[in-house]
């Protein structure tokens, strides 16, 4: 992690007060679910081995999960969201892993962004699921950080220490990649079990020693508590995949499948879109709707990685394995064949949708 994120700007909000409206988000998200269900399957069925319809009726309608309202965002400043082909009925502001899976299982989301150990969760429950497109991520989007009055300096210093922990979310694939990186046994910490939404209220009661932040949560966190003696530990664990997913059983609606299937690669060119145009994404999604500075959204900008939608999925089928099975290792999930989360009839669409520079 760089320097400049090791210390804060003076003059940022605090994040207490964010910290308790995304927590009372996350519970309306969780209480309002059957509210905003989305219409049930309606269109011709589809065999998982059938070739995906290439026309959407009009009618079709598709619940897509926007975090923050950032994918919603993304499409409609790269003028993209007029092109959606079919009547998206909600976006809900759904993100952590374990809140996407009941929200699939409620039928209020039908289309998700997350990362690669959702999906693995959810099969565990035995509920279905399938990726539909992959961003691979090539640098660290986690950082660790830790609890005010830390002497904690690096992750060998994670030994006999609190640890927030997530296994159905990105946060919890970093931290167990940390620690085998590390040579350290689950043992050998203890590991707490939350969900990232209470991660800073943990860490600023010392309820946890370490907890994996987002790059964009950091800053405000260091503002408040840097003066106190928490800081970042440094690590180059890398959360490979960000990807779409839904469940099998919406891509077992033909209407559906085709709508998705025109979906992604709009979502590849909103992503490109992005990283192509730093400024404003700086101003009109961190600075108009996170609320935190011009100098701090340039530096979370900074470090977001460039997007890769690769031609093949092969790479992140392997590493989506070697997730699954350092969750089963550790006795979280149990072991399977990951190459039946991914729907490679789907697979070649985000990388035929976007220049080469960003197919490898």
């Amino acid at each position: 992690m760089p320097a400049d994120l090791r210390s804060a700007d003076p003059g940022i909000p605090g994040i207490n007060r964010r910290t308790l409206l995304r927590t009372l988000a996350a519970t309306g998200v969780a209480l309002g679910l059957s509210s905003c269900a989305s219409p049930g399957s309606s269109g011709p069925k589809l065999a998982a081995n059938a070739a995906l319809p290439t026309s959407v009726p009009t009618d079709t309608a598709v619940a897509i999960a926007s975090p923050l309202g950032e994918t919603q965002l993304a499409l409609q400043l790269a003028d993209l969201l007029g092109k959606v082909p079919f009547k998206v009925s909600s976006w809900p502001n759904v993100s952590a892993g374990p809140d996407v899976i009941a929200a699939f299982r409620a039928n209020s989301v039908d289309l998700a962004e997350n990362a690669g150990i959702p999906p693995i969760q959810a099969h565990d429950q035995g509920f279905e699921t399938s990726i539909v497109a992959i961003n691979i991520t090539r640098s660290p989007t986690y950082v660790f950080a830790t609890k005010p009055h830390s002497d904690i300096q690096s992750v060998d210093d994670f030994r006999g220490k609190k640890l927030a922990f997530s296994q159905g979310q990105a946060q919890g694939v970093v931290l167990l990649r940390a620690l085998k990186q590390a040579g350290i046994s689950y043992s050998d910490v203890n590991l707490v079990t939350l969900t990232s939404d209470q991660f800073l209220v943990a860490l600023e009661a010392g309820q946890v020693d370490i907890a994996p932040l987002a790059i964009s949560q950091l800053p405000n966190y260091l503002n408040s508590y840097g003066a106190d003696g928490a800081h970042s530990v440094e690590t180059n664990v890398v959360d490979l995949l960000t990807q779409l997913w839904a469940p099998q059983s919406v891509l077992a609606d033909a209407d559906k499948a085709a709508a998705i299937a025109a979906f992604v690669p709009l979502w590849a060119k909103s992503q490109v879109w992005v990283y192509e145009n730093p400024a404003q994404w700086e101003q009109d999604f961190y600075v108009k709707t996170q609320n935190i500075t011009l100098t701090q959204a340039q530096r979370v900008v900074k470090l977001s990685p460039k997007p890769l939608f690769p031609p093949s999925w092969d790479a992140a089928i392997a590493w989506e394995q070697q997730t699954a099975d350092l969750l089963a290792q550790g006795g979280f999930v149990k072991s399977f064949d990951v190459s039946t989360l991914f729907d490679r009839r789907f697979e070649s669409l985000a990388a035929a949708a976007v220049p080469a520079t960003y197919r490898s």
